[in-house]
């Protein structure tokens, strides 16, 4: 069966695409940091008949994201979509204007957004070049292509992931390699509004999008999704 490694996964936009691709005969490796969090995720879907198992790693670290990549690859026999959304928490990310942000603001940002992305791919791509086909999707919010002041930081990296994987997708597409690449920016909350005057919606509302670009949109390097 076909599968896909969901990097960041969580109970919002992380569960609704593992269930997008779930119904459709995709098997589910959920990589995130918390262990407990991705057994609940795994637990409800394999209650709607789902086939998934959990890969506990921190994006911040290469080295065992790599790892985790490469177990649930070798669980269920090669990864055909890699989908990168992890979500920083209030906690661990500061938000901040651009009159307010010191270089470390973006570096962990970075760090986070882009170069987790980037070893991601890395752990995927050889595989994906030897079968001549794959799909690697990068989700940001819509800041990194309309920019919002009052997250200034996290829009710069969100801009840099986007740039890196449209240009991606442009060298795959020329090469004829079979493999898409392509950058989703969601322009809402999920779930609930956290950003004052920004609408929230269903994660189920924007999946279809994950699904168009690995089935009909291929040629497609970004699908933006609009309240």
């Amino acid at each position: 069966m076909p599968s896909i490694a969901i990097v960041g996964a969580g109970p919002q936009m992380g569960l609704a695409i593992a269930r997008t691709f779930g119904s459709q005969g995709f098997d589910v490796a959920l990589i995130s940091r918390n262990r407990d969090k991705l057994d609940d995720l795994v637990g409800k879907l394999e209650a709607e008949g789902i086939d998934a198992a959990a890969f506990p790693a921190d994006v911040l670290d290469r080295t065992g994201l790599t790892r985790a990549i490469e177990s649930a690859a070798a669980e269920f026999g090669g990864i055909e979509v890699l989908e990168y959304s992890p979500v920083g928490t209030f906690g661990s990310t500061a938000l901040t204007a651009p009159t307010g942000t010191e270089p470390s603001h973006v570096e962990f940002e970075m760090n986070f957004q882009l170069y987790g992305a980037i070893a991601a791919t890395q752990a995927v791509l050889p595989a994906m070049r030897e079968a001549g086909a794959g799909t690697l999707l990068y989700t940001t919010g819509a800041g990194s292509i309309w920019p919002d002041p009052r997250v200034a930081n996290v829009n710069a990296a969100a801009a840099a992931l986007r740039n890196w994987a449209m240009n991606l997708h442009k060298e795959l597409a020329d090469a004829g390699t079979g493999i898409q690449a392509a950058h989703i920016g969601i322009d809402s909350s999920i779930g609930v509004s956290v950003v004052p005057g920004v609408e929230a919606a269903r994660p189920e509302r924007i999946t279809p999008l994950y699904w168009d670009l690995h089935t009909t949109k291929r040629d497609q390097a970004e699908l933006v999704f609009k309240l």
